[in-house]
């Protein structure tokens, strides 16, 4: 049975592991480790992952700053995939956004990865018409 828990130190390397699968990232401010150790520095009680048993086979993070929430790193272990788990995360980081006061959670989707925004669709939520811009800092 897959529960949800806060993360610990104790997933680091398996969380490290599951996002170089997953998202596959370059870019040094997306580095695993970089992106964990940041997270414990600002809401760690909204980075959660997903335990089958011992094995670490899903993640999320949420972040709340007082106007909008969002959701970060769903990830979810490719032969866990379309089990629920993925949505299992969303509903339980978007609670935990819901108990910390916040009313709404955007999140962004590469534009050219279609089944994931049909995912969020099936979970409620919508394309919004909005231009996203980052600059590195």
């Amino acid at each position: 049975m897959v529960q949800i828990v806060i993360y610990s130190e104790a997933h680091e390397v398996a969380v490290i592991t599951l996002w170089r699968e997953i998202f596959g990232y370059t870019a040094p401010h997306n580095d695993p480790a970089f992106a964990i150790r940041q997270k414990l520095q600002v809401q760690p009680e909204l980075f959660l992952v997903a335990m089958d048993g011992d094995q670490l086979v899903g993640t999320v993070m949420g972040g709340y700053d007082g106007h909008r929430g969002w959701i970060y790193s769903l990830a979810v272990r490719g032969e866990h995939q379309r089990k629920g788990i993925g949505t299992l995360l969303v509903r339980a980081v978007e609670q935990a956004l819901k108990e910390g006061g916040c009313p709404k959670v955007n999140l962004q989707v590469l534009a050219t990865n279609a089944a994931v925004v049909e995912f969020y669709k099936r979970l409620g939520y919508a394309v919004e018409e909005r231009v996203t811009m980052g600059k590195l800092i």
